[in-house]
């Protein structure tokens, strides 16, 4: 059996290949690996700043403070007359200036456009060797930004350690670091263990606004960042770090992004004794993604809000160069996952997104999508294992609460056959909350799972409307106990056939598929409807020139031949978007499938191979129905959709040369089996002279 698995598993990732699927890279960074894990989250300092930062503006400054409580604005104005003699004016000279761990900067009230770190490189760092990622910038080795630090950033903290840098202001609106669209980090940290950013604003980078890399321990406290081309919070690398009580917006790929999170619980089941990364008491909303992780392990994310956006949350493993791949151990916890339903791809049609980052409208609401996402979609796993969603409130979705997927492992660059089909396992969706808010108003999904049928041990209950298939693996009490499930390597055809088509996205090419309707193509214009009206006029065509010659004097088998008819008309009627997760697509396989059963007992005694072959498509497309509608069929590595699929394409060929032969018996009188003319006796007279 498992070299049967691997065989059909090469078939299934051969299948992505010729269908040309090429993921963009979402982001592109320095071969890095994981801090070792001996660090630990830094925990907030409340005693006074080692470092200060101001401007000189003191008009400016008092209209800032003017509305704060009585003892925060003494302390602003005594800092204030401090920084004057001894502080700093822009952000990036206070961190040149830390010389030892644990020290603090204060950033006091003030716009801060850190103007000596603007203008482009000069001398030697205009020359650096480096890569260049899909987006077009150079891939810097650690040493590279060490020596060119303000080449990509605005604000660079290279290996500082314990640095802790806050906003005194009474809410995070009052600091504002402003990258004016000139960097591609606003404020970058990389290599710096402990570091901590609390109650200010970060904004406008043609990347993003706050990058944390290689660090053991950080935290992103009360902080909010917004209007970036692609993520607000980038941590990447990284161990023992805590998000809380932030915010973001604005952004072309995500709000939150906590990619390649420290795997340290990839040998593990479901028992975790801790996580990398932790978020909670967060908001993200109005951009792509609310969050988003490739290789997002070990991340616990509960008590956020994630809506407006295009799709609430996704985590996936469809990206290369990501470290701990492929993603597992994510758990969501008592989120609000709603209205995600934003559909900001009229901005790539436009041409409003190939306009300069700083042209864009950005503050006015646009949003440059930069990948292709299922708009939509509450939770999406694109190509994860192990990931717990539970006690989640999620309505208000106009495609479906849960997208589940697999990723073949050569779309991240691995090529070993065993590792093809190692994706969209044991993910667990329990106890969550579908189509209701937490006032019981009822805000229904579209769907409550959109599941593509791969892998093993997935399960879901506690669901509420229809799903997409209508019988899905169930939960048991304990984590790892399913039942329903079955153990599949390739994902319907159909639904594969739609990934491949919706992948092919670009932003910068303004590349947006036809035949997806992540990007508005509606009725006869989705792939899964041409496919099926396609596949519907062929067996249509032929199976009604093989009914002509050969049954169409036989009633039952025209009866046979005028189900089958109506199953395609229901097939292709079901593949669109309105009717697709309705009783529709179920009627028409039960429909095919007594087509093809009686139109194979009809030929048994005219064709007997032939007809066995067509017995055998309609009980596969019946038993396609079963595995769909009453539960998966659990010993079967591909869905019977395949096998019907296969056997279809030899069924086919079949029909057409039966149907091209000299038909039989079609000129001899039905049997009495197989008329219900009454029997005439014999005529007497001249008439039957006559006769």
């Amino acid at each position: 059996m498992s070299r049967i698995r691997k065989a059909l598993a090469a078939l299934a990732a051969c299948l992505v290949v010729l269908a040309g699927a090429a993921p963009a890279a979402a982001h592109e960074e320095r071969p890095v690996e994981f801090p070792d894990g001996s660090g630990s989250v830094p925990a907030y300092r409340a005693g006074e700043p080692d470092l200060l930062v101001c401007k000189t503006d003191r008009a400016d400054f008092d209209r800032r403070i003017a509305g704060f409580p009585a003892e925060l604005k003494e302390r602003n104005a005594r800092l204030f007359r401090l920084c004057q003699d001894k502080g700093y004016r822009h952000l990036q000279e206070a961190v040149d200036a830390v010389d030892e761990p644990g020290m603090t900067i204060a950033i006091l009230p003030g716009l801060y456009l850190e103007e000596p770190t603007q203008p482009e490189p000069t001398g030697e760092c205009t020359t650096l060797k480096a890569p260049k990622s899909s987006f077009g910038y150079q891939i810097l080795s650690y040493e590279q930004q060490r020596r060119c630090p303000t080449n990509q950033n605005l604000v660079a903290i290279l290996g500082k350690k314990n640095l802790q840098i806050e906003g005194t202001g009474a809410s995070r609106g009052d600091v504002i670091v402003d990258g004016q669209y000139r960097k591609l980090n606003v404020i970058r940290a990389d290599a710096s263990d402990g570091v901590y950013f609390r109650n200010f604003t970060v904004q406008r980078s043609t990347f993003n606004s706050i990058y944390v890399l290689a660090s053991d321990g950080f935290v992103i406290d009360d902080m909010l960042t917004r209007w970036n081309d692609e993520y607000g919070f980038l941590t990447f690398a990284s161990d023992h770090g805590l998000y809380k009580d932030c915010e973001s917006y604005g952004n072309g790929d995500s709000g939150l992004y906590p990619g390649s999170a420290s795997d340290i619980n990839s040998d593990r089941g479901y028992g975790v004794d801790r996580y990398a990364i932790e978020i909670r008491n967060c908001r993200s909303h109005h951009n792509m993604v609310g969050y988003s992780g490739t290789a997002g392990n070990s991340v616990w994310v509960h008590d956020n809000e994630f809506d407006h956006n295009m799709a609430g949350a996704t985590m996936d493993s469809a990206f290369p160069d990501h470290p701990g791949l492929p993603q597992d151990h994510a758990t969501f916890e008592r989120n609000l996952i709603h209205d995600n339903n934003l559909d900001y791809y009229r901005h790539i049609r436009d041409g409003t997104c190939n306009k300069p980052p700083a042209e864009r409208g950005y503050e006015k609401g646009v949003v440059c999508p930069q990948i292709s996402v299922p708009v939509g979609s509450g939770v999406i796993v694109a190509g994860g294992n192990h990931n717990t969603f539970q006690d989640n409130w999620i309505y208000g979705q106009q495609r479906a609460a849960f997208v589940l997927h697999a990723v073949p492992a050569f779309i991240r660059g691995e090529e070993r056959l065993t590792k093809q089909w190692d994706t969209s396992h044991d993910n667990r969706y329990v106890g969550n909350h579908l189509g209701t808010d937490r006032t019981g108003a009822s805000r229904p999904n579209k769907t409550s799972v959109w599941w593509d049928g791969q892998g093993e041990r997935n399960c879901w209950s506690d669901l509420a409307g229809s799903s997409n298939p209508p019988a899905l693996p169930s939960c048991g009490d304990t984590p790892g106990e399913v039942s329903g499930g079955g153990a599949r390597i390739a994902g319907e055809p159909l639904k594969l056939a739609q990934l491949l088509v919706c992948a092919d996205y670009n932003a910068q090419e303004r590349r947006m598929p036809a035949g997806c309707d992540w990007y508005g193509a509606r009725g006869i214009e989705r792939i899964e409807t041409q496919v099926s009206l396609a596949v519907a006029a062929v067996l249509a065509l032929v199976g009604g020139v093989l009914w002509w010659r050969t049954l169409r004097r036989d009633r039952w088998g025209t009866a046979a031949a005028a189900a089958g008819a109506a199953g395609l008309v229901l097939d292709v009627v079901g593949s669109a978007g309105s009717y697709a997760h309705t009783a529709i697509p179920q009627l028409a396989l039960l429909l095919l499938g007594l087509g093809w059963l009686g139109l194979g007992l009809r030929l048994r005694t005219r064709r007997p191979v032939f007809a066995w072959v067509t017995v055998a498509m309609g009980a596969l497309t019946l038993l396609d129905l079963f595995d769909k509608t009453v539960v998966m069929v659990p010993w079967l590595p591909l869905s019977p959709a395949w096998l019907r699929t296969f056997l279809g394409v030899v069924w086919l060929l079949w029909a057409v040369v039966a149907a091209a032969r000299h038909p039989l018996h079609t000129d001899e009188p039905e049997t009495a089996a197989d008329t219900t003319e009454p029997t005439e006796t014999p005529a007497t007279g001249p008439k039957a002279a006559t006769a």
